[in-house]
């Protein structure tokens, strides 16, 4: 998951605006350490304390960090561009929150928004070999993770145009073969490398629909 970080920053770096940027849910800062490389004000905003102490310990002063829930979050300003990422899958009321955001965003920001993919093409053999019932289903260890919902593109788009943002740009990143634990084991075996995910994500950009993510990127 760390290693798909770059890829969603090569995703998205054409489209992005401005230099103020809001990511919602750090975790423990792997994605913050590159938005600060990027832009000059970073604010993050994340639900659990003992994250923000993590990632603030990482990343000192090079970023504004907030803890509260998306839902009752108010910020004072706007932002020229704001990440939720691998999060909307996560949260009780994705369309609620999401109009909440839109309103977070400054005239020309953007939104971008990353999920798991039900289509990736190593969800689509888990199917085949009878191991989840259908690409959408929510797995076990997904729900133990808080999954509450398995996104597909078309089910993506449509809470994101039910929450009033218009959708600029969207695509897959890193075409998917392998589930995460066969990557982690190929790597650690030498099987694979890099460039072998380099070219994942190239073949990703003509299939993104068979991508380990999804992703739109939206405007007021």
């Amino acid at each position: 998951d760390y290693r798909m970080h770059k890829y969603m920053i090569r995703a998205f770096a054409q489209h992005f605006s401005g230099q103020s940027a809001l990511e919602m849910g750090c975790f423990e800062g792997g994605f913050t350490k590159r938005l600060v490389k990027i832009f000059d004000d970073v604010s993050v905003v994340e639900g659990s304390g003992d994250l923000v102490a993590v990632a603030q310990k990482a990343l000192g002063d090079k970023a504004t960090f907030y803890t509260s829930w998306f839902e009752k979050f108010d910020p004072e300003r706007q932002y020229d561009n704001i990440f939720l990422m691998h999060t909307l899958e996560h949260v009780d009321d994705p369309v609620s929150l999401l109009e909440r955001v839109r309103s977070w965003l400054t005239p020309k920001g953007r939104l971008f928004l990353a999920v798991p993919n039900a289509q990736a093409a190593s969800r689509q053999i888990a199917v085949a070999m009878r191991l989840i019932d259908h690409t959408c289903a929510v797995t076990k260890g997904e729900a133990l993770h808080g999954h509450q919902r398995t996104y597909a593109m078309d089910t993506l788009k449509l809470d994101v145009r039910k929450a009033g943002l218009t959708i600029e740009n969207s695509g897959g990143v890193l075409f998917k073969p392998l589930a995460n634990f066969q990557f982690d084991k190929a790597m650690q075996a030498g099987i694979i490398d890099d460039a072998y995910l380099d070219g994942c994500y190239e073949l990703g950009t003509l299939y993104p629909t068979l991508c380990a993510s999804i992703y739109v990127i939206c405007s007021t």
